[in-house]
């Protein structure tokens, strides 16, 4: 079975650059959720409206279904804020998916979207993120990684993660 991962967590915390160099460690192809959005909830969030959880839908659909389609090891950069939306994917997958779920503080996160151009995510929703937040449990297949470090060292941090649960 092809490995699947999901680089998560709030806007702001790295989750594109992340995966992609996770994906280049791992020799794995890199989508990044965002071009999946449908461009409904691309405008919504444009205006500064956060996401429901009927806007989500569709596009965790998407999310899952791109894991299901490939045969090869492939990471996929999504917030899936939700318990409810990583089943969801892993659902729509067909197949295990491993959550990297990236953490932060408000402080670290704010600070970061203050200073990221041209993403049309503003920084006024990260307090709507945070409050839809549900940091994944015990029970979720997931490793954790603190963002407050350099990106490097986020991913070796996940790799390390990773190979521990593969033991």
């Amino acid at each position: 079975m092809t490995a699947a991962y999901v680089v998560m967590g709030v806007s702001g915390c790295g989750k594109s650059k992340i995966g992609q160099g996770l994906a280049k460690a791992i020799s794995a192809r890199f989508f990044d959720g965002d071009d999946l959005h449908p461009a409904e909830n691309i405008a919504k969030m444009s205006r500064g409206e956060p996401l429901n959880d009927d806007d989500r839908g569709p596009w965790l659909d998407k999310v899952g279904e791109q894991l299901a389609m490939s045969s090869e090891p492939t990471v996929i950069a999504c917030s899936a804020l939700k318990r409810i939306y990583r089943e969801r994917i892993r659902d729509k997958a067909g197949k295990p998916v491993t959550f990297l779920y990236l953490e932060g503080t408000h402080e670290v996160l704010s600070e970061r979207m203050k200073h990221r151009d041209g993403h049309f995510m503003p920084a006024a929703l990260l307090d709507s993120q945070l409050a839809t937040l549900e940091p994944p449990g015990e029970s979720e297949d997931t490793v954790k990684a603190s963002i407050d470090q350099t990106p490097d060292q986020v991913v070796a941090e996940l790799l390390e993660g990773i190979r521990r649960k593969q033991q």
